[in-house]
């Protein structure tokens, strides 16, 4: 069963942050962690991740944070779905070949395809750019 991983929708939610706010200055780690409501240890693990796979850079001090290290139109979904989450697949890895035949398989593959094909359809900078067309429609009590 293909799912993401709360790690994986966090790591998502936070690159949206960064291609919000974006600028050539690093957002400290604390401006993060309040706007998803993440403890900072946390935080810093996916951080970890995203730098570890190139997806942004951090930097450390006063002026320190993270930022992005391409324009948010270069970065897709799915690259960043699978720098968190490895290979998007609905089948799990094991060999099962009792339960293949030619039709099935087709079908396992050409899902495999649609899902990849739409995550790599979708970019950084569109989904921040529909998050600020729905910014005025939070409400908090």
């Amino acid at each position: 069963m293909l799912k993401i991983s709360t790690r994986g929708q966090y790591a998502l939610l936070i690159m949206t942050d960064l291609a919000e706010l974006s600028s050539d200055a690093f957002i400290p780690l604390k401006t993060l962690s309040h706007r998803r409501n993440l403890s900072i240890k946390y935080l810093e693990q996916i951080l970890t991740h995203l730098v570890k796979a190139g997806l942004i850079t951090g930097s450390r001090g006063t002026n320190g944070g993270y930022k992005l290290n391409r324009p948010a139109n270069s970065y897709t979904i799915g690259e960043i779905l699978r720098a968190m989450e490895g290979e998007l697949s609905p089948r799990s890895n094991s060999e099962n070949n009792h339960l293949e035949s030619i039709g099935n398989e087709m079908f396992w593959t050409e899902f495999e395809e649609k899902i990849n094909s739409y995550v790599d359809s979708i970019t950084l900078e569109s989904l921040a750019q529909k998050n600020k067309s729905f910014a005025g429609y939070e409400y908090c009590i």
